[in-house]
């Protein structure tokens, strides 16, 4: 995808409005927690004031509604993002309005400005015109670091970006569509794609664009058992939702017209109840015993699938193979996750995508041993279905 980028902008003097993803988790106190997106961002907020532009940063937090809640207020991370600068970040307690105007018209080159909440107002989710006019006239040059947004037509992502000539991709943004894109539409063959989590449904799109382009397609995750109960094999007590037999039979269909190498997991690691404390016993996949629940993949399973990997030139990876959280029933994850960061240290291309892999990533301390480990989980997975995204579609185009 050939999209003007951060690079290719003037910025000195000029109002820069960018979309960041500081979506991050708080603490009781309201500290941050976890600040990966934040520093996510740091290179394209560092490129802009270093070059002399006035930053306008603007994000939403949580799931307010509409509702100015203090709980969802950014303020804190002004506070955490001046640390991490080093430098002064300005803070003002709305996103539109005379007094956010007038807070913008005192910015001198080199600084930085974050807006109030996003979410605070419901013209954003619902891409108002009007708000998205107002964002817009807040700066002269528009970017968008915030992939983990992309695949939402919201005021900030696409509809005040129609106002501006100049849309650009931030570095995040920039980092993003080269590997996904790269992965989906050039990749390094052997091409693996490694699908968990725990539900099947919204991931059919993703399953019939990847068996188009992969050489193995290896299924783990809760999931897995609306497959094995299509072929009609025992689960147990595994979660299933009946609603997605339907949506299993569809995939295994595909799966017979596909020359990718479709990979289920043929053993399970069960528990007999959900819980870190329940009794562990590993199980054909195909005959989970009446009580108990595959909880993660079995030991023969992350064999056959770390044999696949160590061949790939090119992975890409949405969603854990099991309950990665409980100690119990972490060994397929982890496997997964050593796998990859060994096949990328052999020159191999890795791309986590998806919130639970990138966390279990972290848990396990892999996450910079792999390629990319994507900041979007819903964004990847649309990207993965082959959909446009809006937010990237908004972006200008390279002539």
């Amino acid at each position: 995808m050939n999209k003007l980028t951060v690079d290719q902008l003037k910025l000195e003097g000029q109002r820069v409005l960018v979309r960041v993803d500081f979506n991050v988790p708080l603490n009781d106190d309201g500290s941050v927690r976890d600040d990966i997106r934040i520093r996510a961002a740091l290179p394209t907020i560092r490129k802009i004031l270093d070059d002399g532009g006035r930053a306008i940063l603007m994000s939403h937090l949580g799931r307010p509604k509409g509702e100015r809640k203090s709980e969802f207020s950014l303020q804190t991370v002004a506070s955490h993002l001046s640390k991490l600068l080093d430098k002064p970040v300005e803070f003002v307690g709305d996103c539109i309005g005379s007094d956010v105007e007038t807070r913008v018209g005192k910015l001198q080159n080199g600084e930085c400005l974050l807006l109030e909440n996003l979410r605070f107002h419901n013209e954003e989710t619902k891409n108002d015109s009007g708000f998205a006019k107002a964002l817009a006239d807040l700066g002269d040059v528009y970017v968008n670091d915030a992939f983990g947004t992309a695949h939402r037509a919201h005021a900030s992502t696409e509809g005040c970006a129609r106002y501006f000539k100049q849309r650009a991709a931030g570095y995040l943004m920039q980092k993003e569509l080269d590997f996904l894109g790269k992965a989906l539409e050039n990749p390094q063959r052997p091409f693996i794609a490694i699908l968990g989590g725990a539900k099947i449904s919204g991931k059919i799109e993703v399953i019939k664009n990847l068996l188009l382009r992969v050489d193995s397609l290896l299924i783990g995750g809760g999931m897995t058992f609306a497959f094995l109960k299509a072929k009609g094999f025992e689960i147990g007590n595994s979660l299933f939702d009946e609603e997605t037999l339907g949506v299993a039979q569809e995939a295994l269909r595909l799966t017979e017209k596909s020359k990718a190498r479709f990979m289920l997991p043929t053993d399970t690691v069960a528990g007999d109840k959900f819980n870190a404390e329940a009794q562990v016993k590993q199980m054909p996949a195909e005959n989970i015993e009446a009580g108990w629940m595959g909880l993660d993949i079995g030991a023969e399973t992350s064999l056959a699938f770390r044999k696949e990997i160590l061949g790939a030139k090119t992975v890409v990876w949405n969603g854990p193979m099991g309950v990665f959280e409980m100690i119990p029933f972490a060994g397929g994850t982890r496997t997964v996750a050593e796998t990859l960061a060994e096949v990328t240290a052999k020159g191999a291309t890795t791309i986590v995508g998806g919130g639970d892999s990138a966390a279990a990533m972290a848990q396990f301390g892999l996450a910079d041993k792999v390629s990319h480990v994507s900041t979007g989980g819903g964004a990847s997975l649309e990207f993965l279905e082959g959909k446009e995204l809006p937010g990237i579609a908004a972006l200008s185009d390279l002539k």
